[in-house]
């Protein structure tokens, strides 16, 4: 019996994961405590989407153990809500906005009921935050590529999740979804929700999160950013130019790894 009242502390021990003979994680020993938030950083092909996919069960690992609440993985109802990058998702499914964001309410009601009151207000006030009450009615490929990732979060935060998980949020939305998004850091922050979140945004991770968990396959550094961005870190990770911000070490997005190298990006 999972104790859902216990802290949401996230545990992996030994981690590997593997695509067909490549190791994507490699030995990955890390714990997250109760209501963090986390940038994870890394270059293209590191292992952060494969990670985020581990902690939902997406992908089987090759070793190891995660635990959350002291529970392994599966034990838990839906305490994890994860949102992938907009690539993965298939836009032109026809489901309206408000379908996509009940989705986040389906495994506390079932698949074959009918959602509640409770869940049907639960949806509204989520998409009252993220801005998208007027949508509700629309179909979620008529939208921009930031109202869909609003939709999206809408989602997660409908869930009611313990640990939120986002893969890439920040990527090519426009300012106002931006900012939406880290409003709703902010909030998750008050109620004590474990955040991971993964961004090729080296600033930001360094001056919007409390921790940084560096990754290159196996766990390089994690902890208060001006720890992690080192110049031995960064230099270990990352090719190319190092610069310097507010004594601590970040590297120019340009200079990081081709995504394909070593034919991880289909998977990361």
């Amino acid at each position: 019996m999972v104790d859902y009242d216990a802290p949401a502390t996230l545990l992996l021990k030994d981690v590997t994961v593997q695509y067909d003979g490549f190791t994507a994680l490699d030995h990955l020993n890390v714990e997250v405590p109760h209501g963090a938030q986390v940038a994870v950083v890394g270059p293209n092909g590191a292992g952060k989407s494969t990670l985020f996919k581990a902690l939902v069960g997406l992908v089987p690992l090759r070793s190891g153990t995660i635990h959350i609440h002291g529970r392994p993985l599966g034990s838990h109802k839906d305490c994890v809500a994860y949102i992938p990058q907009r690539e993965e998702v298939d836009w032109r499914f026809p489901v309206t906005v408000e379908d996509v964001v009940m989705m986040g309410r389906y495994k506390r009601f079932g698949w074959f009921n009918q959602p509640s009151e409770v869940d049907r207000e639960v949806v509204i006030k989520s998409l009252e935050q993220m801005g998208l009450a007027s949508l509700a009615k629309r179909t979620i490929g008529e939208l921009s590529g930031g109202q869909q990732q609003r939709v999206f979060l809408a989602r997660a935060i409908s869930q009611q999740p313990h640990i939120l998980l986002m893969d890439e949020p920040f990527n090519g939305v426009d300012a106002a979804t931006q900012e939406v998004t880290l409003s709703l850091l902010d909030d998750l922050k008050q109620k004590q929700v474990t955040v991971l979140v993964s961004t090729h945004d080296l600033r930001m991770a360094a001056e919007r999160f409390e921790s940084v968990m560096l990754l290159s396959r196996k766990l390089i550094a994690f902890g208060p950013s001006q720890e992690v961005f080192s110049e031995e870190h960064i230099k270990s990770v990352f090719s190319g130019q190092v610069l310097f911000m507010n004594g601590a070490a970040v590297v120019d997005q340009c200079c990081c790894p081709d995504e394909h190298e070593h034919g991880e990006a289909e998977h990361d």
